[in-house]
């Protein structure tokens, strides 16, 4: 009996934290792309992107997502996954009038337009709070179709981002619905954020399990827990039929309690344990047929056509 292929993802750098609290993070684009070739090395075969500003701040920025796409191809084959969430700080937010902070959609298109083979898909609308402000990420109905319908124009593979069941329910099976995705449907659940993100969902075996049941049917998922949550989620996800295991310093800055984390060193000790637990990691090009990729589903309904 053949083993289960499973895509180990990292995610090498997120939207929020700094080089303060971990000097492992990566946030340029020459050691972006140095180490995600170290954990294409030590055997992750897709990556989640997240640009920064020359200072660090967070960004959509199409020119610097392609500086970064553009080194890490000249090294390895790794799936590229680019951010349409951005990040809370930099050029991604901007402040009310009240003094509250909004993510700018304008910002968040340039995601798209890099040549990623994968863009994240937030589905959905929270505010995040971190470092004493709070930031909306506003992303009603019209805009995850305008978000979806991008991806699909592009012939990019949407990774449906969801922080609670009724993001599952409601906006991602309403998309998939409307014809903006074909299986395989790719799903992480953000799992142990709800101390930084509204609306979000702790991390425990009864709720995780309670989101997988809600799933679409041919779902590929897998779980960014948070935290101390990240290696627990992430095999409690495969042992309920994920097929993919995501970590990385964008959503755990620890190795253990008190020992902060580099990328390469949580993909090492990822790849120890599933095979130690018999599973097989897969290639890059394995991952690419898991998940559909490239995608093929590129024509857009007329009623939804973009400006």
């Amino acid at each position: 009996m053949a083993k289960q292929k499973v895509i180990v993802l990292v995610a090498p750098t997120g939207g929020m934290a700094f080089k303060s609290q971990n000097p492992n993070l990566p946030t340029q684009p020459a050691e972006i792309a140095r180490d995600v070739y170290d954990c294409y090395n030590a055997g992750a075969s897709a990556v989640a992107i997240h640009a920064r500003l020359p200072n660090d701040l967070a960004t959509c920025n199409s020119d610097i997502y392609r500086d970064i796409n553009t080194r890490i191809r000249a090294k390895c084959d790794i799936v590229i996954n680019n951010s349409t969430g951005g990040g809370i700080h930099g050029d991604m937010v901007k402040a009310f009038e009240d003094g509250m902070f909004d993510t700018v959609w304008a910002e968040r298109l340039k995601g798209m337009d890099a040549g990623a083979e994968m863009c994240t898909l937030d589905a959905c609308t929270f505010n995040s709070s971190f470092n004493g402000t709070e930031v909306l990420l506003n992303t009603p109905p019209s805009r995850c179709r305008e978000l979806a319908e991008g991806m699909k124009q592009r012939g990019i593979k949407p990774e449906w981002e969801v922080f609670n069941p009724a993001h599952i329910l409601q906006d991602v099976t309403s998309l998939i619905e409307q014809g903006y995705d074909e299986p395989p449907y790719i799903i992480n659940m953000v799992l142990n954020a709800h101390r930084g993100f509204q609306n979000a969902m702790p991390y425990t075996p009864r709720i995780l399990q309670s989101m997988v049941d809600l799933l679409p049917k041919d779902s590929v998922f897998c779980v960014s827990g948070i935290g101390p949550a990240q290696m627990p989620a992430g095999i409690n996800a495969l042992l309920l039929g994920g097929a993919i295991i995501r970590v990385g310093l964008e959503d755990n800055l620890y190795y253990r309690q008190g020992e902060l984390a580099t990328n390469v060193a949580l993909v090492e000790r990822t790849v120890r344990l599933l095979r130690e637990m018999d599973y097989d990691v897969a290639t890059p090009t394995e991952a690419r047929k898991m998940l559909g990729l490239p995608r093929t589903d590129t024509s857009v309904r007329p009623q939804f056509a973009m400006s």
